[in-house]
């Protein structure tokens, strides 16, 4: 008999999309807002086909996303409510999203990978997330469904308190340097990104409270200096570049950064013998075809701060996927 590993490695082919488009047509929305049903009653709910939603109901249960009650009604499994509930900050409906209609596109390009390497004269991942104001859009809707409830743990972790200016390099529409200004009522924070991100900064509902202490500079890491500040943080940005590229950006923000001062990368760790977790073996392997970094260990990550010039390094995990390494400037 196949193992429960071997099957859900076989099978995620179907339960990623099926996920995908449950969150789509929102099932979970219903169910979490209106209360369980069965497949009938919440067929009639959402006006779908009845046969459909209950095979795709049926996949879900069978995954623990969904459990379904003796009388045939269906509810979300209470540890997936956070991360499917839309109103909840850890809501995940994004990410499945670029999962879905992005990532699995680019899944194809592992057959030559492995046969031939990755050409270095590929095109840019960011060709296609520039490519039109929607596109734009999603992704950075999927970036801060998969930061902002993370942020909020990361930003307590590295204790915000006595920080004046945090720079969030790379930072999207900022979904963490808004968890740290809500943590923190006197700091101020300016979110560094491509020219064409800042419009979309600030216009969640969870950045309106500290829309006064948040501001945004459009520029280039590559081109140019970084604001200054003494934070600079980088939120799962040093994971998309080889090693030398990360060095180049933590030197541009050891000269940026105020002494006292620090640097926070906040991103995910692999194990230090690198056997897992598999989140971050699986989107190791997505740096691979969207990207041009890997995921790193704790160790990994400190010789590259010391290597850049900041010293009295840490690391201060959080409960989650993402986890804190930081460099001091002293």
């Amino acid at each position: 008999m196949m193992s429960r590993a071997l099957e859900n490695a076989v099978y995620g082919l179907i339960s990623t999309p099926v996920l995908h488009t449950a969150v789509k047509h929102g099932v979970f929305a219903s169910l979490i807002e209106d209360g369980p049903d069965t497949a009938e009653g919440l067929a009639g709910r959402l006006g779908t086909d009845q046969d459909t939603l209950e095979r795709m109901l049926l996949v879900l249960t069978s995954l623990g996303v969904v459990e379904r009650a003796a009388g045939g009604e269906y509810s979300p499994a209470p540890d997936a409510v956070p991360f499917l509930d839309r109103r909840n900050s850890r809501y995940l409906g994004g990410f499945v999203e670029h999962l879905t209609l992005e990532t699995q596109g680019r899944l194809g390009r592992l057959d030559t990978y492995l046969a031939e390497g990755k050409p270095d004269t590929e095109a840019s991942p960011f060709d296609d997330v520039y490519r039109d104001a929607d596109s734009l859009r999603a992704f950075m809707r999927a970036m801060w469904d998969l930061s902002f409830g993370m942020s909020q743990e990361l930003a307590a972790l590295a204790g915000m308190a006595g920080t004046k200016r945090l720079v969030d390099v790379g930072g999207a529409t900022g979904p963490f340097a808004v968890a740290a200004l809500l943590t923190e009522p006197t700091l101020s924070a300016t979110v560094f990104d491509m020219p064409a991100v800042g419009h979309l900064v600030g216009e969640d509902a969870d950045a309106r409270p500290v829309a006064d202490r948040l501001d945004f500079v459009g520029g280039d890491f590559f081109a140019d200096e970084l604001p200054h500040g003494d934070c600079l943080a980088f939120g799962y940005i040093l994971s998309d570049w080889d090693d030398d590229t990360c060095v180049t950006l933590l030197e541009k923000a050891y000269r940026a950064c105020e002494a006292p001062g620090r640097v926070l990368i906040m991103d995910r760790l692999f194990d230090d013998d690198r056997s897992g977790p598999l989140a971050t073996a699986a989107m190791n392997l997505v740096m691979h075809i969207e990207m041009a970094g890997r995921h790193r260990t704790a160790a990994e990550f400190v010789a590259l701060l010391e290597r850049a010039g900041f010293g009295g390094c840490e690391v201060r995990r959080g409960s989650g996927e993402k986890h804190l390494v930081i460099g001091h400037k002293k």
